[in-house]
């Protein structure tokens, strides 16, 4: 898959668009070791967006919420109940932690989750209305609570 970089500022602006959804499907939260890939769209349409929501197989406290452009360009992702992330300083980041896009790093650092965003981490459901908030998706798709 081919890489695609931005500047910092392409970033910033892509995190800050209102995102909307794309359709109006009515879709399940993932079991374990399933996954979700929702499309998003700027609301001119001239940006596309894709929500990714993915959950473990054994453990279902473990899993990551992510927010892409350009079909491969990481912007945002909240990784939970899973190993400490190492970033390219060798500063280790507990989990949960969000990874944010850097410059030439794409999404390899990470920092530790703000809690002022994200204030129920114990709550999937929560958590992922309030990931949703953080990526400014201003119109959410439709994801039914499965089996927390």
């Amino acid at each position: 898959m081919a890489e695609i970089n931005l500047t910092q500022t392409e970033a910033h602006a892509l995190i800050a668009m209102g995102k909307h959804r794309s359709d109006i499907e009515q879709r399940t939260f993932p079991m374990g070791g399933e996954s979700l890939v929702v499309p998003l769209h700027s609301a001119d349409r001239r940006e596309q967006f894709l929500l990714d929501i993915s959950r473990a197989r054994i453990d279902l406290r473990r899993g990551k919420f992510q927010n892409r452009a350009r079909q491969v360009v990481i912007l945002l992702r909240l990784d939970f109940g899973g190993p400490p992330h190492r970033n390219p300083d060798d500063e280790e980041i507990p989990c949960p932690h969000l990874h944010v896009y850097r410059e030439g790093y794409g999404d390899k650092w990470a920092i530790p989750v703000p809690i002022e965003y994200f204030p129920r981490l114990d709550d999937l459901s929560q958590t992922l209305d309030d990931f949703m908030m953080y990526c400014n998706i201003t119109q959410p798709p439709y994801i039914e609570a499965g089996l927390f």
